[in-house]
Order: C-alpha cells, then sequence, then structure tokens
C-alpha cells in the first residue's frame, strides 16, 4: 500500500464521516450511547491534524498515526477497536503483507479486543465480508451496503447494543456503519489494485 493511498483514504473516510456524523448518532441512539458520530467525528479530525502535523513518509507511519489518534481520540469501544485494527494493518503493511492478510490481521485484532466474533452484530460483520471479499478479489461498493445492511437483522449479543436484547433487532449497526464509510473510502482512494 502506497502513502498516497493512505493519505487518500483517511481524507476521504474523514470526509464521509463528518458528512455522516449526524446519521452515525442516530443509529446510535436506540442500541448505544447515542455517541458514535461526535466520537468519529472527533476522532477523525484529530487523525487529520496528526497526518498534517507528523508528515509520515511511509504508509505504515501513516496508518500508526491514524491509529495513535483514534486510540486516544474516538471514546468509546469504538476507539479502540478502531485504533487495534489500523495498528495491526500497519504492521501487516510495514512487513509488506498482502492486503487481504493485512486487513485480516486487522479483523483479528478487533475480534480479540473485543472479544466478538461474526454474527453479534458489531463492526465485526462488516470487516468480516470485506476481507472476505478482499480475499477473493471480489470486493465492491454492493458487498460493503450488504454487510452493513445485514446487520439490521441481527440481535446484538456484544457491546452496549446488546443491553437492548431483542429491541437490537431492525436497527443497523453504528460501528458496522462507520466501518461501512472506511472500506468504501477505501476503494475511493483505489485502495484496492
Amino acid at each position: 500500500m502506497e502513502l498516497e493511498v493512505v493519505l487518500k483514504w483517511m481524507e476521504l473516510f474523514n470526509e464521509k464521516v463528518q458528512a455522516e456524523k449526524v446519521k452515525l448518532t442516530e443509529l446510535d441512539t436506540p442500541i448505544g450511547d447515542a455517541d458514535h458520530g461526535n466520537n468519529m467525528s472527533r476522532g477523525m479530525k484529530a487523525v487529520m491534524e496528526g497526518l498534517e502535523t507528523d508528515q509520515p513518509e511511509t504508509a505504515a507511519d501513516a496508518l500508526k498515526v491514524v491509529a495513535k489518534n483514534l486510540l486516544s481520540k474516538v471514546g468509546g469501544s469504538a476507539g479502540p477497536l478502531y485504533g487495534s485494527a489500523i495498528l495491526a494493518l500497519a504492521k501487516g503493511v510495514q512487513n509488506e503483507a498482502e492486503l487481504a492478510e493485512s486487513m485480516n490481521d486487522g479483523l483479528e485484532a478487533i475480534k480479540k479486543r473485543g472479544k466478538s466474533t461474526e454474527g453479534e452484530k458489531t463492526m465485526i460483520d462488516t470487516w468480516s465480508p470485506v476481507v472476505k471479499a478482499l480475499k477473493e478479489r471480489t470486493l465492491t461498493s454492493k458487498v460493503i451496503q450488504d454487510a452493513v445492511e445485514n446487520t439490521k437483522d441481527m440481535k446484538a449479543t456484544k457491546g452496549r447494543a446488546s443491553y437492548v436484547g431483542e429491541r437490537s433487532i431492525g436497527h443497523i449497526d453504528p460501528g458496522a456503519y462507520s466501518s461501512g464509510l472506511l472500506f468504501e473510502a477505501f476503494i475511493e482512494a483505489g485502495g484496492i489494485e
């Protein structure tokens, strides 16, 4: 992965998060703390400032800056989960691993940090199909949108959403949605060879 791709990816992700801030909060209101939009907005502003200030010279270094800012600025569980995922991705990029392998490392970091797996109505339910599609070289915007939409019919068994049990059914998971924005931005930035 090239530095230019990472910088463009984060620029586009930031634009999407800022544009969808209200929607992210609306998604988080019935099943969470109603703060995912504000948290992600604050985190991505810090990411953009960090990339500007630190002037990273490699893709891996840029991803480390992203991870550091997400970990320190995004509240709730999203900060540690996104931060862990991006840090694992950075390590893969630094070691010149295949893209799918590096993204899978990010997915595994989320699973480990969140003590969660597929089907529990979390961001994993977007990451997992995306990683699978990357491995198969079939990642498209539709794959991402379908993964996000599929969380609507799931019952949350992890995180804050699990507290509302059956009432979580019928709502898209906010972390899955913001992960969808992340991967849409990745495609648009030219992240797929």
